[in-house]
């Protein structure tokens, strides 16, 4: 799954959003999990850019919310 950037993330409905952060989710469950295992990632960067994209999506969500009168 491809890191997003906050030009992409505004693009996308709030339905896509919602999912892309339930992905996210479970692909970063699944990297805690192999690092809690002892196992090596293939990638060890790839925790970070993940959570840094959970937090993109969920600040567009936010700042949706709060647009829309919804305080």
């Amino acid at each position: 799954m491809a890191i997003l950037r906050m030009d992409e993330i505004r693009k996308m409905s709030d339905a896509e959003l919602r999912e892309e952060l339930r992905e996210l989710s479970m692909e970063l469950l699944r990297e805690r999990t192999k690092i809690a295992a002892g196992g090596a990632l293939e990638n060890p960067g790839r925790v970070r850019e993940i959570r840094r994209t959970i937090a993109r999506i969920k600040t567009v969500l936010e700042e949706r919310r709060r647009a829309h009168g919804s305080l």
